[in-house]
């Protein structure tokens, strides 16, 4: 599990002929010497069509394992920037453009509006053409332009393998670059912390354009000799089906599905009984403590809570798999070097609250042309996160709040300004304010107050369609107020943290 720094290297870790790539569709496993050989194959034929190392590759597929595939096979000798499925066609437009692809990777017959953004930009597409006879995530590539690749060959540990934006305080998203080495370190951290070994198969339903179900759930397996079993994302309905015929031994997701699948646990408790996992794992929003404790009452097997960010390559801290778990706390520091620091700059002792700062190998170097983001960010060679928190007397880490205003939907991030500007596009609005809404399973959703103008008027249903138009499903917002005025603090600035609270809202 030691000793890999690139993909080409984490994917020696496991035997020729042990199964990597499962799928619960009756398709044979993708071995490793033929994930291996898929990758080598993937790498030449970027070549071929100009595309190598540092070269960025946008994908937009489907779950499954072609998605995991056509990762790890494009990360191997280019930059891969997965995107969410779901986005709508200027989302894509933008995210194509800011990230400056050299092709679009989609799958064959598939419909999504990223082909027309992409055709509008004048990018390339490139189809994954799938050969299920080949086995599970096996595909060949189509279409492109050929050419010549500046940087042919493998990836080293220095190359940026994945990019990813995330939402902060301002409008415009942040680009994220993760070398090799970053989102190697991180795989080895957790495979590390969860004791994964070639006997482990993982059920992934978590989405793959994600930092999570990339490194924890793709990554992590495959840097241990073990199978990750790719599924077409969460389904509530099927997801006992999976485990039963599958037979994982262990699944990572965030804390709304697993409260969705306790829900579902009485009906299911004959396949709870012959199940073969070995633990549960729960990451990228915070696990209620009563969760954590049914959970492990329910499933009889360790529920290991985590602590990640996109800015690590995912995992900052973890619970231990042996040994006291504890509800409320996000771990130990499990890879990188963690601390709590105060606004000066000094590490605090335990017991004292600050935020949270991390470094080590699997945190990334920078954001990407954001030299004022990255002087806020970093501090002393210290990453700040922009969370709360303190360690305990037994080292553990609790989160006490964030210091930023991104609403923490389930694990998905949204800007507040983003939405604020979509809203504020509608002819009848004069001012919109996004904030979050404390919601009981998601954690908060999305929420919105608004100004309209003298003598125009418009429904939060229409209003709420006007934005589903523009921004994907999960940040449109679920509650519109409308308000004659917004509520300002002393200073006169309007203030999102706690308008929820003012306002009386819950969901």
């Amino acid at each position: 599990m030691t000793g890999y720094s690139t993909i080409m290297e984490l994917l020696g870790a496991g035997a020729a002929d042990a199964p990597a790539i499962r799928a619960p569709d009756g398709r044979a496993p993708l071995t490793f010497a033929e994930l291996r050989a898929l990758a080598e194959r993937t790498v030449a034929a970027l070549n071929a069509r100009g595309i190598g190392r540092g070269d960025r590759v946008a994908l937009v597929l489907p779950n499954g394992p072609e998605m995991a595939t056509a990762f790890v096979a494009v990360a191997a000798g280019a930059t891969t920037a997965p995107l969410n499925p779901g986005y709508k066609q200027e989302e894509f437009a933008f995210y194509i453009d800011d990230l400056k692809a050299r092709a679009l990777i989609v799958a064959r017959g598939m419909d999504t509006p990223a082909r027309a953004a992409a055709i509008g930009l004048g990018v390339p597409i490139i189809e994954v053409s799938a050969d299920p006879a080949a086995g599970a995530g096996a595909f060949s590539l189509e279409g492109g332009t050929p050419g010549t690749a500046a940087n042919p060959g493998f990836a080293g540990p220095d190359d940026v393998a994945l990019v990813l934006h995330t939402s902060g305080t301002t409008a415009r998203p942040k680009i994220v670059p993760l070398t090799q080495a970053n989102i190697t370190a991180s795989a080895r951290h957790i495979g590390a912390s969860l004791a994964l070994s070639p006997s482990d198969c993982c059920l992934n339903v978590m989405p793959l354009f994600h930092i999570h179900g990339l490194i924890a759930a793709v990554l992590s397996s495959l840097g241990a000799g073990a199978a990750v079993c790719c599924t077409p994302g969460f389904d509530a309905l099927r997801f006992f089906r999976f485990l039963d015929e599958e037979r994982p031994s262990w699944y990572t997701a965030v804390p709304t599905m697993h409260q969705t699948i306790l829900s579902r646990a009485e009906r299911n408790a004959e396949i709870i009984a012959r199940a073969r996992l070995r633990f549960i794992r729960s990451s990228s929003a915070s696990l209620p403590g009563p969760v954590m404790r049914q959970m492990e009452e329910v499933f009889g097997v360790p529920l290991v809570e985590s602590y990640g960010m996109t800015e690590a390559a995912h995992q900052m801290a973890s619970n231990p798999l042996e040994g006291p778990r504890k509800p409320g706390h996000v771990g130990r520091a499990a890879g990188p070097d963690v601390a709590i620091m105060d606004d000066d700059g000094t590490i605090l002792p335990q017991g004292e609250i600050g935020e949270v700062v991390i470094r080590g190998p699997n945190v990334t170097k920078g954001y990407e042309a954001n030299p004022e983001a990255n002087a806020k960010a970093f501090f002393n060679g210290w990453f700040r996160t922009g969370d709360q928190g303190m360690f305990d007397a037994e080292g553990f880490l609790m989160l006490t709040g964030r210091l930023k205003e991104l609403i923490n939907r389930g694990g998905e991030k949204v800007s507040p300004l983003e939405v604020d500007g979509i809203l504020s596009d509608h002819p009848a609005v004069a001012q919109a304010l996004t904030f979050a809404i404390p919601h009981d399973k998601l954690g908060e959703e999305v929420g919105a107050a608004v100004v309209l103008r003298d003598g125009m008027g418009v429904t939060e249903r229409e209003l709420r369609d006007f934005a589903a138009k523009h921004l994907a499903d999960f940040k449109v917002p679920k509650k519109i107020v409308f308000l004659a005025e917004i509520p300002k603090g002393a200073t006169g600035k309007l203030m999102r943290i706690g308008l929820a609270e003012k306002l009386g809202l819950s969901l």
